[in-house]
């Protein structure tokens, strides 16, 4: 089983739409995706819901709410023959969580917007992972996704600058599509798309489906609680 987080404490970052793109790009290709919810906003789950009835199917645990009448380890536990789990952890996550949510993952995504801003909290939210989510470098398990950016701008290319000086591999680098905006009022992903439409956004994620897929970790059990308590 392949875990992957999705994690940037800052909002709007892009997690829950690289989330929910990773359960419907698992689910088309015949995998059965898992998605974990912890936002308390649950955009991932309120995409699930959109999601039509002969599309192929994903698992959703909305893992912000808490249910009283079972156990909290209950409640995390991935359904029996899930192959891929997506963890979409909520926005302003404090650095001492990060451990809970990522110390069981395969793959540890962070998405960053090309501004000086979300480069500023992209530096703190790696440095707080190498710390305290103690996450090292050699585990190879930790990347970023640049997202929604725009080449051939100057802000882009002190982005990428920026996350080579960081020496954090740059999975893939997806350009702002509205592809994006219309597959999430669908319920489903670019993947679900006509591809003739879609195909440089495709070309994209393959480099993100080739790395996650070259961290997959053949011996990992298929029952496992993914994220913190």
């Amino acid at each position: 089983m392949l875990r992957i987080v999705l994690l940037n404490p800052k909002g709007g970052s892009g997690k829950s739409t690289i989330a929910t793109g990773l359960a419907a790009m698992y689910a088309a290709r015949g995998f059965r995706p898992t998605l974990m919810d912890f936002d308390p906003q649950g955009s991932s789950l309120r995409w699930l819901e959109k999601r039509p009835p002969d599309r192929p199917v994903i698992i959703g645990i909305a893992a912000y709410a808490r249910n009283l009448a079972v156990t909290r380890s209950f409640q995390l536990r991935v359904p029996q023959g899930a192959d891929r789990v997506i963890v979409d952890t909520p926005a302003a996550l404090e650095p001492m969580r990060f451990h809970d949510h990522v110390r069981d993952a395969d793959a540890v995504l962070v998405p960053v917007l090309p501004s000086d801003i979300d480069i500023h909290s992209c530096s703190r939210c790696i440095g707080h992972l190498l710390i305290d989510g103690k996450i090292k470098r050699r585990e190879n398990r930790l990347g970023v996704i640049a997202n929604r950016v725009k080449p051939n701008t100057i802000i882009f290319r002190t982005l990428m600058r920026f996350l080579d000086q960081m020496e954090i591999p740059v999975v893939t680098t997806l350009r702002d599509s509205q592809s994006y905006v219309y597959a999430g009022e669908q319920g489903i992903g670019l993947h679900e798309l006509n591809p003739a439409r879609v195909q440089p956004e495709l070309a994209q994620w393959e480099l993100l489906w080739s790395w996650l897929e070259s961290r997959r970790q053949a011996t990992a059990p298929v029952e496992t609680i993914v994220g913190g308590a």
